[in-house]
């Protein structure tokens, strides 16, 4: 990758400058090269010079100017510039960037693929809501956030495994169970009422009325406690059918399910209290068992196991994550949680050090609030049921791809609004028809150029010297960089952002530069840079998981 070639070029000449004693014997800071704002400033730019400056002791041109003389020349760089207050910049050759376009084209579907993980083994763990209803809208935020990320570490070299914790016990799932119960004895016209604790909505009588009609009346004859656990499992078997339905709409799917009851049979919950009994860790008080959290840091203590001897949530998550590093071997876990979960996250940090575990090995993603809008008018409930929007109503009214798009459109730590009609739009206002056109039409002008027998395998990419053919290479040769980023930064926003930038510099292109002429040399070449962008447009909206449309 050419930005890391042009950092490694700066380490080395700033290295140089110091044996030389161009620069004072001072500790390099870290060297990044980005893309300057404004194109006119060059194709990269460094700000070395000015984090140099202070312990240097001299002025930060000076610095750019005595770093410079030690950067050798490359085939890649037509000149190197320092610029004030102090960067360096530099300017890629109109020659070097033609032939990127036969180099997308050799790498095809494989451009934009970084080996930044080196095969490090990495569990995305996401959406895993409670399996006592159905995903509703702010699910699918945390459902595409996931499977993008997903994507783009498999594109940076990582062995990426997606999960889905389904929490199968505890107090929520009892009392979703009973509900259901109450329910089906309704339907027989035998008084039984909802827990105070239990679920109302209608698809709790949904799926009730589905178990009439499949096992007739045989709970009413059975004792309570064996009625409400096997009514219970088909209850969790049919809204866990819901939610992979549901997920599959959007094109989520998961490498594994794992069951929070398996914790339990499997003695990972008991190794894991074990082991924090052993280190210390582990106090009772008040008839219940606790972590001291706060002796890692935590602002308080906090409940493992309740005084009724039913273990909590938490200490469900300690033996899952304990799971997850010491017998699965994971050796990065990304779990990506609702904002209501904003203050599990510095327990389950204090948590791994207990367990002797590096905690920076976790990452945690917070997703926060999703409103929906038409227009100017928030939309709070269903049309169908009155009750709140689900996931897959959403995905019926506006299509998966505008949900991947319009879901990844603001960074995780933001609220968002998603507006309904404009994600149904078919015009240059909505971004995700914007993208999508542009492969379309890239697609209709392969096409042509296929009916009218034009063989362009040897176009000469050298005569592409405009100056909307160059910006748009340029464009497309920051696809592996932004995978780099979102891989390391975890930020699956960027994506969008990218490709909107991407098909405005291309439909510039196309307005500006008749791709299909007379001139057969220049619509062999031309026609090369359009198959490479098709390949990129294609790779950005497959690492977002939609669709490349061929027609619109």
């Amino acid at each position: 990758m050419l930005k890391r070639k042009l950092t490694t070029l700066l380490e080395q000449a700033a290295a140089e400058a110091r044996r030389e004693g161009m620069i004072p014997q001072i500790e390099l800071p870290d060297i990044t090269v980005e893309h300057p704002q404004n194109a006119a400033h060059g194709d990269y730019a460094s700000s070395l010079p000015l984090k140099l400056a202070a312990n240097a002791r001299l002025n930060p041109l000076e610095i750019a100017e005595r770093i410079t003389r030690f950067i050798p020349p490359t085939p890649e760089v037509e000149k190197v510039v320092v610029a004030r207050p102090g960067f360096i910049n530099f300017t890629l050759t109109s020659h070097w960037l033609a032939q990127q376009v036969d180099s997308i084209l050799e790498a095809g579907e494989m451009f934009g693929n970084v080996g930044l993980g080196g095969g490090l083994k990495v569990q995305l763990e996401f959406v895993s809501v409670n399996p006592t209803g159905p995903l509703h809208v702010g699910h699918g935020r945390g459902a595409i956030l996931g499977d993008t990320l997903s994507n783009v570490l498999r594109a940076a070299g990582y062995s990426v495994q997606k999960e889905y914790y389904v929490n199968d016990a505890g107090t929520q799932m009892e009392a979703f169970y009973r509900s259901l119960y109450a329910r089906y004895l309704q339907a027989f016209g035998l008084s039984a009422e909802i827990p105070p604790d239990g679920y109302h909505g209608e698809y709790v009588t949904q799926i009730s009325r589905e178990i009439v009609a499949e096992k007739g009346d045989i709970f009413c004859r059975l004792p309570e406690p064996r009625a409400v656990a096997e009514i219970g499992q088909i209850g969790l078997s049919k809204v866990l059918d819901s939610i992979r339905s549901d997920l599959a709409l959007l094109g989520v799917h998961f490498d594994v399910w794992f069951s929070e009851r398996s914790l339990y049979e499997g003695g990972q919950y008991q190794k894991a209290m074990s082991l924090l009994r052993d280190r210390g860790y582990v106090t009772e008080r008040e008839g219940a068992v606790w972590f001291s959290s706060s002796e890692m840091g935590d602002d308080r203590d906090n409940v493992l196991v309740r005084a009724s001897g039913a273990p909590t949530y938490f200490a469900s998550d300690v033996a899952y994550h304990y799971n997850k590093f010491e017998e699965r071997r994971f050796d990065k876990v990304i779990d990506i949680w609702g904002a209501d979960h904003q203050g599990h996250v510095p327990r389950m940090k204090a948590v791994l050090r207990a367990l002797g575990l590096d905690p920076s090995r976790l990452e945690v993603i917070i997703t926060q609030m999703v409103t929906l809008k038409r227009g100017d008018s928030e939309v709070k409930v269903s049309k169908r049921s009155g009750e709140m929007v689900t996931l897959r109503e959403l995905v019926e009214e506006v299509g998966a791809d505008a949900c991947r798009f319009v879901f990844l459109s603001r960074s995780a730590d933001s609220q968002m609004d998603f507006d309904l009609e404009l994600a149904k739009k078919q015009s240059a206002d909505n971004p995700v028809y914007y993208v999508q056109y542009a492969h379309a039409r890239i697609a209709s002008i392969l096409r042509l150029a296929r009916q009218r027998g034009i063989d362009f395998g040897h176009g000469d990419v050298a005569l592409l010297t405009s100056g909307p053919e160059l910006a748009l290479i340029r464009k497309m040769l920051e696809l592996p960089e932004l995978v780099e980023v979102v891989a390391e930064r975890l930020e699956p926003h960027q994506l969008p952002y990218f490709a909107q930038d991407l098909a405005t510099t291309f439909h510039s292109f196309y307005k500006q530069c008749r791709v299909i002429s007379n001139d057969t040399a220049l619509t062999a070449a031309r026609l090369k840079l359009v198959e490479a962008a098709r390949i990129v447009f294609s790779r950005v909206l497959h690492l977002m998981g939609m669709t490349a449309p061929e027609r619109m």
